[in-house]
């Protein structure tokens, strides 16, 4: 039978391994989250430096003296505000018809047997494996000289050129076969293959067909799932620069204006700026960029509960 001491010195080693378990733990924890989150704090910092401070090596996480000039700097170079319009734009736009059209695809796959489901399951499968790079030049070729089985060259005697316009994103998003949306159209159906049959067979019951069930029963039922896939396509689409560097040259776009830099930028009347060079050029593309992801920032805030309930009913995890 066990002592008094002896019970209490082996409910003190106890404590003492949980204690160094959960110090090694947190310990852990904060490394990792430093090692991650480092750079954006880094970044961050950087965006409110003046050029004095990015020319002092003291100087790294704490500006010793304030400013915005990189954000204004920044916004007027690369012409922030036009290219949030339109980046705006364009991701809410195949934002929304991604996810209507991944959700209707989706809920075929996943409720209905039909000759060739197989098949369809398969290139959804491949669409996601696939690297974009392969089928990038017919895909340009697709959209410059753009027909339907040679109708508007017979109609109109030659094809059409749609790039510089949203119709070759748009045309994607309607067909299923924009950026992403075969892991999209997944997505929906593992969710779809969980949903309750019995609000469907009711809806039947009472006369309710099928395209009227999945809009007026389905659709209503899936709000999480709707808006986790809105959310992923419009911040992939936000990001992108793939699409946009393909079929934008003169349309201005958040991403496309990234990638073009800053080199050559006008800095009369600043002299210390002509002398930071290269430390300046990162500060103002670490500050562009930090512009870019800010309004994926807020729509995350909105939108977090819903992309975990979304994903936990999704099937892509766990």
């Amino acid at each position: 039978m066990m002592t008094y001491n002896q019970f209490k010195q082996s409910h003190g080693a106890r404590i003492l391994r949980r204690g160094t378990l959960k110090a090694l733990e947190y310990a852990l924890l904060i490394g990792l989250s430093y090692y991650i989150l480092s750079p954006l704090l880094l970044k961050i910092a950087t965006s409110f430096m003046a050029e004095s401070d990015l020319l002092d090596s003291l100087v790294v996480y704490i500006p010793k003296e304030l400013t915005l000039w990189n954000y204004r700097r920044a916004a007027e170079f690369l012409n922030y505000w036009e290219s949030l319009r339109n980046t705006a734009l364009i991701s809410l736009a195949a934002g929304l018809l991604q996810m209507l059209v991944c959700s209707f695809v989706g809920y075929g796959l996943a409720k209905f047997k039909f000759k060739g489901r197989g098949i369809v399951i398969a290139v959804v499968f491949f669409s996601i494996i696939t690297p974009p790079l392969t089928y990038q030049p017919s895909m340009y070729l697709k959209f410059r000289y753009f027909d339907v089985f040679g109708i508007i060259e017979a109609v109109t005697g030659s094809s059409v050129n749609l790039l510089d316009s949203l119709w070759p994103l748009l045309i994607l998003s309607v067909t299923g076969f924009a950026f992403k949306n075969g892991l999209y159209i997944f997505m929906m159906m593992q969710f779809f293959r969980g949903f309750p049959e019995e609000l469907e067979e009711a809806a039947y019951v009472d006369g309710y067909g099928v395209f009227r069930t999945f809009f007026r029963i389905i659709l209503p039922n899936s709000v999480p799932m709707l808006i986790t896939v809105f959310t992923f396509a419009f911040a992939w689409q936000w990001t992108d620069t793939f699409y946009t560097s393909m079929f934008f040259s003169r349309i201005k776009t958040l991403s496309n204006m990234l990638s073009r830099g800053f080199e050559g930028m006008n800095v009369e009347g600043h002299a210390m700026a002509l002398a930071a060079g290269q430390p300046l050029t990162i500060a103002l593309g670490g500050t562009y960029s930090l512009m870019v992801i800010f309004p994926l920032v807020i729509v995350y805030v909105f939108t977090q509960r819903f992309l975990t309930q979304g994903i936990e009913r999704s099937g892509i995890v766990g």
